[in-house]
């Protein structure tokens, strides 16, 4: 039964398959286990990012192609269910109905995308995947009538998922129950199933193509496979997934602007995560996310600690200020990186290979 699950990928290091398991168990209990607003918002968008992150190792980790289109399709999950709920009001139909055109414009696109950029080199694939993008988050930020401009849109979501939906009459196990928690499971669920499935595409024989061309798409080409279709094939399926992460996060926030979805800081915070956790592992997203996230939120707060010991002394006391949180993460990058050039999940998998 766990070989169907896990597709017969399995951690293959102790360490990580620990690291796993805690991350799924935290994940799971996380409305229980660390009450507060900014907690159950830093474990729903560890959710997010796993299934983004997964969706763009896809691409660059399983296929070695790099595409800077990927927000993109973030941005026109969030928005197709943001335009919908405002246009036809709060419902599961809206919802429905914005996932659907989202999937459809982002499949349409990767799909030309595909056909018209995957035969030239790596580099002028990359270089026009951030025109397009650039172009689309341009347009998002100017069509104020249709996107809500840089102002963005806010809507509501389909009664279950308000907050202000109660189920219960009393707490349960000393949480109250309310839209929100109902959101944040639902997140849960459809994250955790999508990874699967993505985990079983990598993992199938249309997987084992994906990393042969990676390897040498030459030879891949030469014993038969057509690697544009497969190339292909790849860009629509992780922009699918992209655009499913970008609906869960608009249901999730219950607004989308250009500066959620569509920047490029999330785009460079998703390669940073993919480097991190390791490329062409799946599991390196799960790692990865957590590790990032975590540094991006809490980070701050670690840095008030060190700066209330370190007072008054001239130096110390400027390295570890709170302003000073993005210098830290770079350190944390760059040594991660140094220590750890196949990813943590590399590194991990190297060394129970080497016992």
């Amino acid at each position: 039964m766990l070989d169907r699950i896990l597709s017969h990928d399995y951690p293959r290091s102790r360490w990580l398959a620990l690291a796993l398991v805690i991350i799924l168990v935290g994940l799971a209990v996380a409305p229980f286990a660390f009450p507060g607003a900014k907690a159950l918002s830093v474990a729903a968008k560890m959710l997010v990012f796993i299934l983004l992150v997964a969706s763009f190792d896809l691409l660059l980790g399983y296929t070695g192609i790099v595409s800077f289109a990927h927000t993109m399709f973030f941005g026109i999950g969030a928005y197709g269910v943001a335009i919908a709920s405002t246009r036809l009001g709060p419902g599961w139909t809206a919802v429905g109905l914005g996932v659907l055109l989202a999937l459809a414009a982002s499949l349409l696109l990767s799909l030309l995308i595909g056909l018209f950029s995957l035969r030239v080199k790596a580099i002028f694939f990359a270089m026009i995947t951030l025109a397009v993008a650039t172009a689309f988050q341009t347009l998002a930020s100017q069509l104020s009538d249709f996107t809500g401009g840089e102002d963005g849109l806010t809507f509501k979501n389909p009664a279950w998922l308000s907050p202000s939906f109660e189920p219960l009459d009393s707490p349960l196990l000393g949480l109250d129950i309310d839209g929100k928690i109902v959101t944040y499971y639902l997140l849960f669920v459809v994250v955790l199933a999508l990874f699967l499935a993505l985990l079983r595409i990598v993992n199938s024989p249309f997987g084992r193509v994906l990393q042969a061309i990676r390897e040498n798409d030459f030879r891949a080409e030469a014993i038969g496979f057509r690697t544009v279709v497969y190339r292909t094939w790849s860009n629509v399926l992780s922009a699918a997934f992209a655009t499913l992460a970008g609906a869960l996060l608009a249901l999730w926030l219950r607004y989308v602007g250009p500066d959620t979805t569509l920047s490029f800081e999330i785009m460079l915070d998703i390669l940073l995560i993919v480097v991190i956790g390791g490329m062409g592992t799946m599991y390196g997203a799960v790692i990865g996310s957590v590790l990032f996230v975590l540094a991006q939120n809490y980070l701050q707060d670690l840095l008030k600690l060190g700066g209330g010991a370190f007072e008054g002394v001239p130096v110390l006391s400027q390295l570890v200020s709170p302003d000073r949180w993005l210098l830290w993460l770079g350190v944390l990058f760059v040594l991660s990186v140094y220590y750890f050039p196949a990813g943590v999940v590399g590194r991990l998998r190297l060394g129970a290979l080497r016992k």
